[in-house]
């Protein structure tokens, strides 16, 4: 397809979802592809309109909510000075605003995000404030692959319009992020091209007369000190806004400080008359706890901080879409005074994922969609071990990867016959942090590859009898078989489509070491959906956009939330083909990952919370430090010595269970002749009512289910957990003496079904399960999604769903939002059934569920470094990573 055509086609999308975007309802799929063809007809296009019609589709259903902010209720700070300037004239806001319609963005999700940066740009200093200094400090919270840098232009956009004179982007700490970064910036707010040998208008700049903003970075070139003395210039030589696109290295940041205070500070050693804005993208990634010079965190922050220092008028806004590091702030890795000036005292704004996101919700919570989209790694430890050195010998790549192989060439065949044949179509592979070991996997792929494209090449116009005869034809069919059978069309149909896989497939090494470049944006010129497989490790990981991500395959250890989190290039939209988008992990990673999308949720509803009960981030950072999870980065800071770590610890508004079962039959025979005890006496003599999955006794006594508990018998590894549980609920007993009882017992489960005996819930069990006496649950979870609603009142129920959808409706309600409005402890109790013959059952499990407010109330908290490793497992060493960018 021709670059001509593609414009084409973009024009006729972009006129429907105009068209489209005023009508009161939403229109049916009949209704878009008539009127597309109508608008077809004007332009007089004759091609395949289901892209496009698809596309319009997507387009009328996407919305994103406002967000919500939490902010310093002490400060004296008019948030609404925006709407009472009535000089700012919306220059470069208007010129981005247009440049993300032509780009096909859906005019309500234009509109949305204009709304929130303005939201945004209220919590920042008006920058003709009176007043000779002041600062602010915050941070945005978004999702990882949502559209950060898209909001963040937006503001860019916005400051400069209201008076803002210096702009600085930190973008991360690789080459790579920050040239990707320097040519949105170009394009979304320069309006030209900072490569010195092609230096034309581009995006915004092509509107007549667009006020170009300047800029010392160009796409090859970071700020070093011979920009600046090659420059000469002052800040105040420019009657337009400065822009710098910058890595989070110490040396860049030491180049720029150097130059503002020699050629900008007046006598004070100040910048009196310039309001800047300083955005910190990945924001969380200083934190990484490594020794390398130029990337250490206490630098680092040290730098930005006297940068900011050195202008009366400062702003900071951290983005991320990890905040755990900036809150639970490392303890080893930052001094008090980093922590204090860098902390978001002034705001913290979480963003809302628009409905079209392809986010963790739908990997790793959503039961039903996880199900389709994750799959279980078991074999890569016998090829390329967790614990590999980056000279091991790589024998051969496990059959895994190469089943994910041919599922990624199938899902591109189908993307071919959806009409996406001009849309990017990638394949990650990330099981490794050491280049050669990065470069021995793509030998192996290519190998692969070019043994399944002359097979294919000699089979696909055959017939199925001839074809099915050959090994690669097999493997094909079989991943169809298994994964996509439901698209939409026939093995018959595929088959004829697979060659033309090829034509646009190419392999790509992706590190510091590499001259490869991931260009998408080459083969747009030609035209050309360009179909791409990427091996890497840390380049691959943080920050950089893998386009039309289809097929993901990640072996990684590590266990800190913002490393394995950003690693997660599998979020984001996927427009037309999220129902073949795969993501292959090992058991540990899908675990965690879904304990980490569950924890990030939590944060959100947390700040919802506090902003309802008129609280400031400082709140927030005091409420995530005593997070039960802040043990897992704190700790592993300060344990390289000690034998122990004491910490305080919350619980509200936090789900505890025991995970960790016991495999005793005797243990587990005593559990269940517990609960039939406190069932036969209603738990003090209170009524059960019947739930539908079970039976609720409500009001019960809390001193009754701490006794419950404390009779309860754990596994050993788990019993420290329990007593925290028991000591938490003795804390809060004053406040919330009253509790209720769930005995989860599902209509159709197994068991025996006699009276005061609870039915079971199936579960499998890992591999690697059971070890020794215990048996570790799947995510660590023991309750199923929603059984936190059972027992619930239908206004409670619909006071839960107002408050996951938020002001626009949107938003899925969670186990989070039934906890908020329940508002008293809940002990939920249950019986496991092990599936498949490794372990006999049942075996007796609970959870005890904690309302939210009590952020103030902590219980203290021993662990030492065997419940560290238990928990977090051995984690990647920055230190020894070889894949940063030089």
């Amino acid at each position: 397809m021709s670059a001509i055509t593609i414009t084409e086609e973009r024009n006729i999308a972009n006129a429907l979802i105009s068209g489209l975007a005023n009508l009161a309802e939403t229109p049916t799929r009949e209704q878009v592809e008539e009127k597309a063809k109508q608008i077809a007809a004007i332009f007089g296009y004759t091609g395949d309109l289901r892209n496009i019609t698809t596309e319009a589709m997507i387009s009328v259903d996407t919305r994103m909510g406002a967000g919500v902010s939490l902010v310093d209720v002490t400060a004296k700070h008019d948030d609404q000075w925006v709407h009472k300037r009535e000089d700012v004239t919306w220059t470069y806001a208007d010129a981005y605003e247009n440049f993300l319609l032509k780009e096909g963005w859906p005019p309500r999700m234009v509109q949305s995000l204009s709304d929130v940066t303005t939201r945004i740009l209220g919590h920042l200093q008006d920058p003709l404030s009176e007043g000779t200094t002041w600062s602010r400090r915050g941070l945005v919270i978004g999702h990882v692959q949502s559209g950060k840098t898209a909001n963040y232009t937006g503001l860019i956009a916005k400051v400069a319009d209201a008076g803002y004179k210096f702009i600085i982007v930190i973008a991360g700490i690789h080459n790579n992020l920050r040239k990707q970064t320097q040519e949105r910036i170009d394009e979304a707010f320069i309006g030209r091209s900072s490569d010195p040998d092609d230096r034309r208008k581009i995006g915004v700049g092509l509107a007549a007369g667009y006020p170009n903003p300047a800029t010392l970075t160009n796409i090859n070139e970071d700020f070093n000190k011979n920009t600046a003395a090659k420059s000469g210039w002052t800040i105040n030589d420019f009657s337009k806004p400065i822009i710098l696109v910058i890595k989070k290295n110490v040396t860049t940041l030491t180049a720029l400080h150097k130059w503002l205070k020699a050629l900008n500070t007046e006598g004070d050693g100040r910048i009196s008359d310039v309001p800047m804005l300083l955005i910190d993208d990945e924001a969380d990634n200083a934190s990484i706890n490594t020794n390398k010079e130029d990337i250490d965190p206490t630098r680092t922050n040290a730098m930005i901080r006297n940068i900011l220092g050195l202008f009366a008028k400062s702003c900071y806004v951290g983005y991320t879409a990890t905040p755990f590091a900036n809150i639970f702030i490392n303890p080893d890795g930052y001094d008090e005074k980093v922590r204090e000036e860098l902390f978001p005292r002034d705001f913290i704004y979480c963003l809302d994922a628009p409905t079209t996101y392809f986010g963790a919700e739908k990997v790793f919570l959503n039961e039903e969609t996880s199900q389709s989209i994750v799959k279980s790694i078991d074999d890569c430890e016998d090829f390329i071990p967790y614990a590999h050195k980056r000279d091991g010998s790589i024998p051969e790549l496990p059959p895994s990867l190469y089943h994910a192989l041919d599922k990624f060439i199938v899902a591109r065949a189908i993307r071919n016959l959806r009409g996406q044949t001009n849309k990017h179509c990638s394949m990650m592979i990330n099981v490794s942090r050491f280049v050669p070991v990065q470069k021995a996997v793509r030998d192996f792929i290519s190998l692969r590859e070019k043994k399944i494209r002359e097979a294919v090449r000699a089979n696909y116009m055959m017939p199925e009898s001839i074809s099915s005869a050959n090994t690669y034809m097999q493997g094909l069919k079989r991943a169809f078989e298994t994964e996509y059978a439901n698209a939409g069309f026939t093995w018959s149909e595929l088959k004829l489509a697979l060659n033309d896989v090829f034509v646009h497939l190419r392999l790509f090494v992706i590190n510091s070491k590499s001259d490869e470049a991931l260009d998408y944006t080459k083969y747009e010129k030609e035209g050309t959906g360009l179909t791409a497989i990427a091996v890497g490790g840390l380049s691959l990981s943080r920050g950089l956009t893998i386009e039309g991500l289809t097929v993901s395959y990640m072996y990684r250890n590590t266990k800190m939330y913002d490393t394995l989190m950003q690693m997660g290039r599998w979020f984001g939209y996927r427009p037309g083909f999220d129902d073949l988008c795969r993501v292959h992990l090992s058991r540990d990673s899908i675990n965690w990952y879904s304990h980490i999308a569950e924890a990030a949720e939590e944060l959100v509803q947390q700040v919802k919370r506090m902003r309802r009960d008129g609280l400031s981030p400082k709140d927030f950072g005091l409420y995530v430090r005593s997070h039960p999870d802040s043990l897992l980065i704190t700790a592993s800071n300060k344990m390289r010595s000690a034998q122990e770590v004491t910490v305080e610890q919350s619980f509200s508004g936090r789900l505890r269970e025991s995970y960790i079962l016991s495999t005793d039959p005797e243990v587990n025979a005593r559990n269940i002749s517990l609960i039939t005890q406190y069932w036969k006496a209603g738990f003090g003599g209170r009524l059960e009512e019947d739930t539908g999955k079970g039976f609720i006794f409500r009001d019960v006594s809390i001193r009754i289910i701490e006794d419950f508990l404390a009779k309860f018998e754990c596994h050993s590894t788990f019993a420290g957990q329990k007593s925290d549980v028991v000591n938490y609920l003795e804390r809060i007993a004053a406040k919330h003496p009253l509790a209720d009882v769930l005995l989860i017992s599902p209509e159709g489960g197994s068991g025996d079904g006699k009276s005061l005996t609870l039915r079971n819930q199936m579960r499998v069990v890992g591999k690697d399960q059971p070890s020794g006496t215990s048996w570790r649950l799947n995510k660590d979870r023991v309750a199923s999604r929603g059984d936190e609603k059972l027992g619930l009142s239908e206004p409670q129920k619909k006071e839960a769903e107002k408050l996951a959808s938020g002001e626009d409706g949107t938003g899925a309600v969670s186990d989070t939002h039934y906890r908020m409005v329940r508002n008293k402890p809940l002990l939920m109790v249950h019986s496991i059934e092990p599936k498949g013959e490794a372990l006999t059952g049942p075996i007796p499990a609970f959870g005890v569920s904690f309302p939210y407010g009590d952020y103030a109330t902590t219980i203290t908290v021993v662990v030492n470094k065997v419940w560290l490793q238990q928990m977090q497992g051995y984690t990647d060493d920055p230190d020894e990573e070889e894949d940063y960018d030089a």
